[in-house]
């Protein structure tokens, strides 16, 4: 008697339970929470609050019927707030299986890439108002005026500039785009200005920010978050080692260097944290000065590289005018390719600065080891 062989059932996939009371225990209270915002802008009930300002950048709930601690609309099935963030569970691994089809092995400390070049800014405008090689202004401006994109969320300094506190906000021309240049070193949810983009029409957004914040976009994609992640066209990432709470201005850099907010016209980090002011004064801070400000959120952030981004991009070797670029995504080489292409930046091997991918690479390990042994370990692993 013949036999009929049937395929192999798959197995289920798991019902994804978890809410706001699981990232509250796991993330929020443990200290993994970075405060990307991630959880706000893809929370569709809008029970969940951000403090954007010194001291604050974590997410907490709005309602009081269950507590801080727990959501009534949780208890009935929302699960948008833990699919959307970047700390909770199994986040890297599930990352780089959605962006890569693989997770990263050993020896790429640095994250998964396809290239790492030096480049910059093929117009001298951008390139001098633009922070090292001013990369990022032109692959937005770019982007912008081919189509890829109608909006980025960014960062701007609030007011007049002379705070120097970084705020969200959204570029929608090249005027916005230099506009936002430059670094700020504290921190700024740039994913909050993701309302604002959506309410002035954007359909494709680009997302720039620091590394925590890169991740939001493949893990909201991965684990299914809904319309927010699919928003989210381009994405380009800020190498990262720590931001520092605002408090650092005038409790170190007023008090002890006497340097006034308003005084400030530009900073960067180049083994020390450089300060020019408008009166056209040069300063060096040492670093060691600035620990004590870490922001709390950094530090347990394993991320230095941005490794999720289409494109990261940092201003670390021994080039100052030129931006260390690793190339991630089919996206991102299609972009930097064409913009090679066309002449809009100019670009150089990576191995031209050796340096740079090796620190690029120390750097990313140090951070991974911050990583506790409390959570899920996959974000431990270090080369081989």
């Amino acid at each position: 008697m013949a036999t009929t062989e049937t395929a192999p059932t798959a197995p289920a996939r798991e019902r994804w339970t978890a809410q706001w009371k699981e990232l509250h225990a796991e993330v929020i209270t443990t200290g993994l929470c970075t405060g990307c915002a991630g959880c706000v802008i893809a929370c569709p009930h809008d029970v969940i609050g951000y403090e954007h300002g010194q001291g604050g950048y974590t997410p907490f709930h709005l309602e009081e019927e269950l507590g801080p601690d727990n959501c009534i609309h949780g208890e009935k099935g929302c699960t948008s707030c833990t699919r959307a963030c970047p700390r909770f569970r199994a986040w890297e691994v599930q990352a780089e299986e959605h962006l890569f089809g693989r997770t990263r092995t050993p020896d790429e400390v640095a994250g998964i890439s396809k290239d790492i070049i030096l480049a910059r800014a093929s117009d001298d405008f951008v390139h001098e108002v633009g922070q090292d090689g001013g990369l990022v202004s032109a692959i937005l401006i770019w982007a912008m005026e081919h189509g890829y994109i109608d909006a980025a969320l960014v960062s701007y300094l609030e007011g007049d500039g002379t705070s120097w506190k970084a705020v969200p906000g959204v570029a929608r021309t090249r005027d916005d785009v230099l506009r936002a240049a430059g670094s700020r070193y504290t921190y700024s949810a740039n994913t909050l200005a993701y309302d604002e983009a959506v309410a002035g029409g954007a359909e494709k957004i680009a997302l720039v920010g620091m590394s925590c914040q890169t991740s939001i976009v493949p893990v909201m994609n991965a684990r299914k978050v809904g319309k927010v992640g699919r928003r989210f066209a381009l994405n380009i990432g800020l190498l990262c080692s720590k931001s520092f709470d605002d408090a650092i201005f005038e409790d170190l850099f007023e008090l002890k260097f006497g340097l006034r907010r308003e005084d400030i016209k530009k900073v960067n980090i180049k083994g020390v944290f450089q300060v020019w002011t408008h009166d056209g004064r040069y300063h060096e801070i040492p670093l060691k000065e600035c620990h004590a400000w870490t922001r709390e959120g950094c530090n347990h952030c394993p991320d230095f590289a941005a490794q999720h981004a289409d494109i990261s991009t940092g201003g670390i070797g021994e080039h100052n005018d030129w931006t260390l670029t690793v190339v991630r995504t089919d996206l991102g080489r299609e972009i930097l390719i064409k913009m090679l292409e066309d002449g809009s930046i100019i670009g150089r091997p990576g191995d031209d600065d050796p340096g740079a991918i090796e620190l690029m690479r120390k750097l990313a390990a140090k951070s991974r080891q911050r990583w506790p042994e409390s959570a899920v370990p996959e974000p431990r692993v270090l080369p081989a």
